[in-house]
């Protein structure tokens, strides 16, 4: 099935701003042999340049917690005296994302006595256009070389990735011994087919600059790109291409734990279920929040399976989302009592919807942008875990039984 029109051509390029254009300097993974903490300030440095010349922050407190939050870091284990840490955790973070996502989950594996290293995905943390020319081969360099530098100071390393940053843990472990176990959550192994389609702008967006974009959003948030170039959802649809092939031909045999949204519209839960009943090895669980507590789970027996009621009527919570996974209900940014509002949905369509999202002071119905939801009344997409403690204590269970 062709995508729409409106996919093909995009919006008016007369949106387009420099955020939109290649900086140059961040679509290709370069760190080499780098130590960890030279890759971390290295980065660093990239982000307040690009950010700097992109906004002109003066501020420079501000632009240091912007920094920071795009920026990868090192978390030791705070339960061990010992030089070199017995298990290490590799935390990935999302298409559009950045490492802020995985901040509350590296806390925690630090707390469980892991070793936490977060790398930055080339073309992230920076503007959206150093989208526009990325691979996910090197997203992968960018993994390969985070286990690399994981393995050199713990006995065990395991991945722990988020939405894309999951495909590129199974990528990475499908090929690589050293990888203990997974941690995944809202993994993205199917996505909108559109995706399908998004290598056919390079024939015409010479022309049409804006036909090398799915959207063009005002790009508010400062952890999250919300524009999407047309490259960035080919390259995730490739790597996802990739997996299932070598999965067909090797299956996964280490210990895994995921987590999922069944209400999710951006990856396919049945793709998770699926994925998880064809693991290999018989240590794993899913933890699946619905609405539906009698939904069918094919595949997975009782003792893999956690279901979690999601809707919180009294607090105006209709569903998770796949947005929903990573961050607590209390993160200052994305919190239910955040500073940051995700409406994109409604924009530029309907603009009088998309002010009342992002301005209305009081509670606000918020969950996964489906149909059902959207009809509901003005809707937030959730951006944290109601249920984040609860997940804490899953995996803290699933941690204490690994083989």
């Amino acid at each position: 099935m062709m995508p729409s029109l409106q996919y093909l051509l995009g919006t008016e390029s007369a949106r387009l701003g420099a955020r939109h254009q290649v900086s140059g300097l961040n679509s290709r993974f370069a760190a080499g042999h780098l130590p960890f903490a030279d890759y971390v300030a290295h980065q660093r440095e990239l982000i307040a340049h690009v950010r700097y010349a992109l906004s002109k922050v003066d501020d420079a407190s501000a632009l240091e917690q912007i920094v920071t939050g795009n920026a990868p870091f090192e978390l030791k284990p705070t339960a061990t005296t010992a030089q070199r840490a017995r298990r290490g955790v590799l935390l990935i973070h999302g298409l559009t994302d950045s490492p802020y996502f995985m901040r509350r989950l590296g806390a925690f594996f630090q707390v469980q006595g892991f070793h936490v290293m977060a790398i930055l995905l080339p073309g992230h943390g920076t503007q959206p256009g150093d989208l526009l020319e990325v691979s996910y081969r090197e997203w992968a360099h960018a993994v390969a070389y985070g286990a690399d530098q994981l393995a050199a100071v713990t006995d065990e390393i395991y991945l722990a990735g988020y939405s894309a940053g999951a495909t590129l843990s199974i990528a990475h472990s499908l090929h690589d011994a050293r990888v203990r176990g997974l941690f995944l959550y809202s993994p993205a192994l199917q996505i909108n087919a559109d995706a399908a389609w998004a290598r056919l702008h390079q024939a015409y967006s010479w022309l049409l600059p804006a036909g090398r974009w799915v959207n063009i959003l005002p790009d508010v948030d400062v952890y999250k790109y919300e524009s999407l170039p047309k490259n960035a959802a080919a390259q995730i649809y490739a790597l996802i291409r990739e997996v299932h092939k070598t999965l067909s031909q090797h299956a996964l045999d280490v210990p895994v734990f995921a987590v999922a949204s069944a209400d999710d519209v951006t990856a396919m839960p049945s793709a998770t279920v699926d994925f998880m009943a064809q693991v290999r090895h018989s240590y794993r669980k899913l933890v699946l929040y619905t609405t539906d507590m009698d939904c069918l789970v094919p595949g997975l027996a009782r003792h893999h399976l956690e279901r979690v009621y999601s809707a919180i009527p009294a607090s105006g919570i209709l569903s998770s989302a796949h947005t929903a996974i990573v961050l607590p209900p209390d993160d200052p940014h994305y919190g239910l009592q955040g500073e940051y509002h995700n409406c994109t949905h409604y924009h530029p369509h309907d603009m009088q919807k998309y002010a009342m999202c992002m301005t209305h002071p009081g509670q606000i119905l918020q969950g996964e942008i489906n149909a059902a939801n959207l009809q509901s009344g003005i809707l937030r997409r959730l951006m944290v875990n109601p249920h984040f403690a609860q997940m804490e204590d899953s995996m803290r269970h699933f941690i204490a039984e690994l083989p």
